[in-house]
């Protein structure tokens, strides 16, 4: 297996730029890969050799199929069902919360309004999913 890559499915922009900035602040040394919808995510996905991507950080609204829809189909998915995948999302309903746990999501965070807050969500993801690619 080559290096491994951070697939984060999020169709804002300045959420791909907060992702990245807090995977340097982490010390993430994987590449970062985004993809804007489902449809796309599930390309990268495709193209990509098992194990490329560490984890995923998925969002919930997404334009076309929403992050719980595409959750389920990555789950039933041959190759791709035991993908680590950790929600990240704008939503605060309990709901969805327990809707993508029941799903197979491995983790489940809200993101924040408060760009520090959001960082140190993202650079303990970063830390707790990274595994041992994370520089000291």
């Amino acid at each position: 297996m080559g290096e491994q890559a951070i697939l984060v499915v999020d169709d804002s922009d300045d959420d791909i730029e907060t992702v990245c900035a807090a995977a340097s602040r982490a010390g993430v040394t994987m590449a970062i890969t985004s993809a804007p919808d489902a449809d796309v995510a599930l390309r990268l996905l495709d193209a990509a050799a098992d194990g490329v991507f560490a984890f995923m950080l998925l969002d919930f609204n997404l334009p076309g199929v929403d992050g719980l829809t595409f959750l389920h189909q990555v789950r039933r998915h041959p190759v791709h069902a035991r993908l680590p995948v950790v929600v990240l999302t704008a939503s605060v309903n309990p709901r969805d919360r327990l809707a993508f746990l029941a799903a197979g999501a491995d983790a489940f965070h809200i993101k924040t309004v408060r760009l520090e807050e959001c960082l140190d969500t993202l650079t303990a993801i970063f830390k707790r999913w990274s595994g041992p690619t994370v520089a000291p």
